[in-house]
């Protein structure tokens, strides 16, 4: 009889994700006047929005990171339905010259460590995190070195491809081949809040059902860049 072979298939769960806000700061964003910064920035930024408001549902973690706050500012307000929620004790903000988000203080509050590692959970909320819902800019820089800092330590990490981009459209593309090149898994916003629920008998099913056809109605340049 064949041997079961185990292997990683990208199940999310409430209680073993946590959500990372990679650096979507205001000089990403300029003023109307200049050409943007980064390619469909403003998808981003729903994205962003859209998710942080799942996770706050369905009380996920969530940490941003601010890459060098001095220059390039405070992460947009637009990112979350309630921005007062930036920078609480339940969603910390981090500033960060390493380009990675896993700086020592946001191994430290996540409390990240590797896999093979012997160590009790503790009960903390965040002990048990195993999966990683990355999302924010730019795609082949910082949210690319977080993602294989991520999975070096043994955790799973979900890209949600709708959520991240660059400066240059090629760099995105090729990054997102990268981090599944090394054992990212590749989704949208929208497949991952549904699976986190995983049924329709969900006690915040029709909560996040809202907040999705409210997050559908929004343009999303992703999806029109893909039509013929």
């Amino acid at each position: 009889m064949a041997s079961a072979i185990s292997r990683k298939v990208g199940k999310l769960a409430p209680e073993t994700t946590a959500l990372l806000l990679c650096d979507v700061q205001e000089r990403f964003r300029p003023q109307e006047r200049f050409r943007p910064l980064i390619y469909q920035m403003e998808s981003v930024v729903k994205t962003s929005k859209y998710m942080t408001s799942v996770a706050k549902t369905l009380d996920i973690p969530i940490v941003i990171s601010q890459q060098y706050t001095k220059v390039f500012g405070n992460t947009l307000h637009d990112c979350f339905d309630d921005p007062t929620d930036i920078g609480s004790t339940k969603y910390p903000v981090f500033d960060k010259k390493l380009f990675s988000m896993l700086t020592p203080d946001v191994k430290a509050h996540l409390k990240l460590t590797n896999d093979n590692d012997d160590h009790d959970h503790d009960g903390n909320l965040l002990t048990n995190r195993t999966s990683y819902l990355l999302m924010g800019i730019e795609t082949h820089v910082c949210v690319q070195q977080t993602a294989l800092d991520l999975l070096e330590l043994g955790h799973d990490v979900h890209i949600l491809v709708d959520g991240v981009s660059s400066q240059q459209p090629l760099d995105r593309e090729i990054a997102l081949q990268r981090m599944t090149q090394a054992g990212a898994f590749l989704t949208t916003s929208q497949s991952a809040a549904f699976m986190l629920m995983k049924s329709a008998e969900h006690e915040n099913f029709k909560a996040i059902s809202k907040l999705t056809v409210a997050h559908m109605k929004e343009e999303n340049a992703f999806n029109q860049a893909l039509l013929p």
